[in-house]
């Protein structure tokens, strides 16, 4: 529903499709807070999430700039109230209440930066946001953006254990823009309409450890090795290729903005018991040794229901496999010692 009310044309046929969702009463009240809403990523997914029919209450936080970008967004004529809120002494009221919390929060990556260099930074404002949710929303589902994922999730985990409030089942990685990317770039090679393609995305979020499984892409396409292990590079590289593209004056905001209201509602439609919501996310697992791993899991009212098999992989994908986990383990030490210092 959220995906029509996004491309349908006409102002009449979104209004319309407004009215049957809530009309009879039926959708909850939710509150989404989005932490980091004045930047680069935060702006448009507000936008996306005031779109959202499912959102009745949309709390936009940032250290600065959140006035006007509520203002901005608060006009727009759908059921959603949106207050914005701005500094320390405001993140306690951003917070109460809220079923989700989107954390983009961060600074963005620049020509020749990896995601480690962002590390020390974006750890830092992680810790602390993380300990704010902990104290104001406990319950709430967080979906973590801020770079480097495969670290700042472990981070937030073990803030959430210093406060006696972990929830496995409530902390995700959005890796969801790996899986929007390789659904493009598989749908332009293999001449299939882009809408009716699916990829999982298994691993992190950086890197060699994003693995792409083409071999279970539908619909299937015969596409030789040397395209496949392309495609592949071309999504583990995808961030890069915007980087580069955007000359020095921005990282992947739009389209991150794009992959993170996509989750968001994957998340607000289990917790309103939609059943069978399936999508990829970085979460505790159990699936491989390590201890956090992105894969296919099913959404639901407590947030993650289950957390899905690989299914079959193919050898190409298999030596894909064991060679990301390396990288993958030293993310997760990195994030649980920065958390632990």
């Amino acid at each position: 529903m959220f995906r029509s009310a996004l491309v349908r044309s006409s102002a009449s046929a979104k209004q319309s499709l407004l009215r049957r969702s809530f009309s009879s009463g039926s959708v909850p009240e939710r509150k989404v807070a989005i932490l980091g809403a004045a930047g680069g990523i935060g702006q448009p997914l507000a936008l996306l999430m005031k779109l959202n029919p499912l959102v009745s209450s949309l709390s936009l936080y940032d250290i600065a700039n959140t006035p006007g970008v509520a203002a901005d967004v608060g006009h727009i004529n759908t059921r959603s109230q949106v207050v914005g809120y701005m500094g320390d002494d405001e993140l306690a009221k951003a917070l109460e209440g809220a079923d989700l919390v989107i954390i983009p929060a961060g600074v963005p990556r620049k020509p020749g930066m990896t995601r480690d260099d962002l590390f020390n930074i974006n750890a830092g404002i992680v810790k602390n946001l993380c300990s704010a949710i902990a104290k104001y929303c406990p319950h709430a589902l967080v979906n973590m953006i801020s770079n480097p994922v495969n670290s700042t999730v472990p981070i937030a985990a073990e803030i959430f254990k210093k406060a006696g409030m972990y929830d496995e089942k409530k902390l995700f990685g959005v890796t969801t823009l790996d899986v929007v990317r390789a659904k493009t770039f598989y749908a332009g090679k293999a001449n299939v309409p882009v809408a009716e393609v699916n990829v999982p995305v298994i691993g992190g979020h950086a890197g060699v450890t994003i693995l792409p499984l083409f071999s279970q892409a539908t619909p299937q396409a015969n596409l030789s090795g040397d395209v496949l292990t392309a495609l592949t590079k071309r999504t583990q590289d995808g961030g890069t290729e915007v980087v580069e593209a955007k000359a020095g004056k921005g990282s992947a905001t739009l389209s991150m903005a794009y992959a993170g209201a996509l989750f968001a509602d994957a998340c607000l439609k289990g917790l309103n018991g939609v059943p069978d919501v399936v999508e990829c996310s970085y979460v505790q697992s159990t699936i491989t040794e390590l201890p956090f791993f992105a894969s296919k899991v099913r959404l639901g009212k407590n947030g993650v229901e289950e957390v899905l098999d690989l299914g079959p992989l193919s050898d190409f994908e298999k030596e894909g496999l064991e060679a990301l986990k390396p990288e993958l383990k030293s993310s997760i030490e990195k994030g649980v010692k920065f958390a632990n210092q």
